[in-house]
């Protein structure tokens, strides 16, 4: 066959894949265009009640004004998160499930579990961390230490003495004290984790453990009633919401332990959907109302890009990947 008859031979053979290509690509983009045109589920991969599921509840119920569609939140708890995630990364990628994560999902528990059944980089399209909320490092008031340099020293003293209590094994509290011990030498402190937050604030407030970080909301009445002295916070900086606690990064550089919740949807996604989404979630959270119920309850309001949560999931998959495997815990979670 000569070289011109098999161009167009070539032609006629690609053309109707071209146009369906074309044609495919045109529909999908009105699609997107017109988003949404019905109701929106926010998946939750936690228990009802607990402060991931208070903020996408409290967001979700603002969406509506700027969506023009009704938004429900379904919690689908088990197995470490595990079941509700893998739940939206399987979904349609249409926009209409999405996902309301949080740093123990997308980071710390696939750093600990290799068969964690999804891959938070690959299998998910960010959309926008919608808050933040550092952790603040407590101890009962009988601890004979009033600063984060003091209860350093009290624990070189008395190595195996120090007890800490965290959420459960593997939680952000408890890496918290792994990372805070593998940076400073000869600190030796005990590891005591509990079922949750509630029982960690009830036996540090009768002096049952030493110490703990907890999160803003539950140690911030307790610090300002003197049931527990605050030492410091978990941020790089001091927080506008406890200005009076230094950062742990002030004396230990480079010590950061911050919990966040964001939106994801599946991975492929359409770009223009998860834009609209990002550009109404971002708005909803910058209003003066929503800021300030949100400060109220010890979060602060991010809003940021899909490429900005991208980074900040990346890069706390790195962190937690090597404080988990410095402390031992590559799979015991």
């Amino acid at each position: 066959m000569s070289a011109p008859h098999f161009s167009r031979l070539a032609f006629l053979l690609r053309t109707p894949l071209l146009g369906l290509a074309a044609a495919l690509a045109f529909a999908g983009s009105a699609a997107a265009q017109s988003y949404p045109t019905k109701l929106i589920r926010i998946i939750v991969p936690w228990p009802a009640g607990g402060g991931i599921d208070t903020v996408a509840r409290l967001i979700a119920q603002r969406m509506p004004e700027r969506f023009g569609q009704q938004v429900i939140v379904e919690n689908r708890a088990g197995s470490n998160g595990f079941i509700g995630t893998t739940a939206v990364a399987r979904a349609e990628a249409d926009g209409y499930t999405l996902l309301f994560a949080d740093v123990g999902s997308m980071a710390i528990s696939p750093a600990m579990r290799a068969d964690t059944p999804y891959d938070p980089v690959k299998d998910f399209a960010p959309v926008s961390q919608a808050v933040s909320s550092p952790f603040v490092l407590v101890t009962k008031p009988a601890l004979p230490v009033k600063s984060l340099q003091e209860l350093v020293a009290f624990g070189r003293a008395n190595p195996g003495k120090l007890t800490y209590g965290s959420f459960g094994t593997g939680s952000i509290a408890h890496l918290a004290g792994a990372m805070l011990q593998s940076m400073v030498p000869g600190l030796d402190m005990v590891h005591v984790p509990y079922k949750g937050g509630p029982p960690v604030v009830t036996d540090l407030l009768s002096g049952q453990i030493d110490m703990a970080f907890l999160t803003l909301s539950s140690a911030t009445p307790h610090i300002e009633s003197g049931k527990m002295r605050g030492l410091a916070v978990t941020t790089p900086k001091r927080s506008p919401l406890l200005p009076g606690l230094p950062a742990v990064a002030e004396v230990y550089p480079g010590f950061e332990v911050n919990s966040w919740y964001g939106v994801l949807a599946p991975a492929a996604t359409p770009r223009e959907v998860v834009m609209r989404l990002q550009t109404g979630i971002a708005a909803l959270l910058g209003t003066q109302e929503m800021g300030q119920v949100l400060q109220a309850r010890g979060f602060s309001p991010e809003g940021t890009t899909p490429e900005q949560f991208g980074s900040k999931i990346r890069e706390d998959l790195v962190m937690w990947t090597r404080v988990v495997k410095a402390a031992g815990l590559v799979g015991s979670n």
